[in-house]
């Protein structure tokens, strides 16, 4: 289910030597509000710099991205590059420049190719626009095994608002943001402030509380485009139906991050780390983040041994003043430790929790009322096989 007023497209313009759709576009019938979000890296890439500026603009039109090539760490060369791809976008839609938001995804250090790429390719995706989104989803993938896209419908002020998204990632996934690529368009009606409030509160507790393998992207993009088509009373925030679509948009990042974390290169199991009555939610998220990233929890995860040692380590070097005297952790609901000491539960049941699909994991401070979790995965051997052959 799509909203009202987009149409997708997407075509094989050789930036992969595989057989597969890798130059995608979205474009909407009416001018839109955008918002996004990009990766905190300093080395950004061509596509994060321009949108940074492109964002600005009042209104937008289109995205459109590529993968197997990241455009990054190309100069001067490949931010002309990225604008280029912009204006043929522009030329091709009738908008202007500023309205299009450009993404790549792949491998770093490599150009794009303005001729055979982008400039025969651009016309020929406006040209195939349609309504259905599957191809576009395909196109940017890279090391994904599956699409990831999701929907959801909200009712605003008796209007049906639909919202819609798609995402690529299997592995540099790591905040902040936005750890992948992700593109969302609605038919609502949302100004533009007020739809970078609801993104932002969406992205805090999906996108931002997911990591594979630590690693921050040079092109990290979460980006979001409101068409009004569905004719609904401008959004505003502190408001019921603020809270209602921010619900609903925050549904679909969620879906598409929990995506994105079972698709991890080399995934075998996913865990939630769920840090429970802490003083604060920074102290909450700090220690759920130390855990969810330290490779010695990860690696266990994927032999599934309950090694509740490497969790306590984590938590203990997450900069929070933690007591492990005061602790408890839990496997499913089986304790694992207690008061600075392994607890009585036997070993059979812990490592029945570890072998899971899904695996629960809950710490239980005992500092306060606050709390957080963070979405992981194993990290395989398969993972370091996928990595170290990744560009030859």
């Amino acid at each position: 289910m799509t909203p009202k007023g987009f149409s997708f497209a997407a075509i094989r313009a050789r930036f992969k030597p595989w057989d597969k759709e890798d130059f995608g576009l979205i474009a909407s019938d009416r001018p839109c509000a955008a918002a996004a979000v990009f990766t905190t890296n300093r080395a950004k890439a061509a596509p994060v710099l321009l949108d940074m500026k492109h964002i600005k603009s009042k209104t937008h039109r289109a995205i459109i991205v590529n993968s197997g090539c990241a455009n990054a760490a190309t100069g001067a060369t490949g931010y002309q590059n990225a604008l280029k791809t912009a204006r043929l976008a522009a030329k091709a839609l009738g908008c202007r420049t500023e309205e299009v938001l450009v993404a790549s995804t792949g491998v770093i250090g490599v150009h794009l190719n303005p001729k055979v790429k982008i400039e025969d390719g651009v016309p020929l995706l406006a040209k195939k626009l349609g309504k259905s989104p599957a191809g576009f989803v395909r196109a940017i993938m890279t090391t994904d095994t599956k699409p990831k896209s999701a929907s959801k419908s909200v009712m605003l002020g008796g209007k049906k608002v639909t919202i819609w998204g798609s995402a690529k990632g299997a592995g540099m996934i790591h905040p902040d943001m936005a750890t992948m690529l992700s593109f969302v368009v609605t038919d609502a009606n949302v100004p533009k402030p007020v739809l970078q409030s609801a993104l932002k509160q969406a992205a805090d507790k999906t996108f931002n509380r997911l990591t594979i393998d630590g690693d921050t992207s040079t092109n990290d993009t979460l980006a979001v485009l409101a068409n009004g088509a569905a004719e609904n009373a401008p959004l505003k925030t502190g408001t019921p139906d603020f809270a209602k679509f921010t619900q609903a948009l925050s549904a679909v990042c969620d879906s598409l991050s929990g995506q994105i974390v079972a698709d991890g290169e080399g995934v075998s199991r996913i865990a939630r780390i769920s840090v429970e009555k802490a003083a604060s939610q920074k102290e909450a998220l700090a220690v759920a983040r130390a855990i969810a990233g330290s490779l010695l929890v990860k690696t266990a995860l994927h032999g599934g041994d309950p090694n509740w040692g490497r969790i306590i380590c984590a938590a203990g070097y997450s900069g929070e003043k933690v007591n492990p005297d005061k602790m408890e952790l839990y496997f499913g609901r089986h304790c694992a430790f207690r008061n600075g000491q392994p607890a009585s539960t036997p070993e059979k049941l812990l490592s029945a929790e570890m072998n899971k699909k899904k695996v629960a994991m809950r710490l239980v401070l005992n500092r306060g009322a606050a709390g957080d979790s963070y979405l992981f995965c194993d990290i395989s051997h398969e993972y370091v096989t996928i990595n170290s052959h990744y560009r030859t």
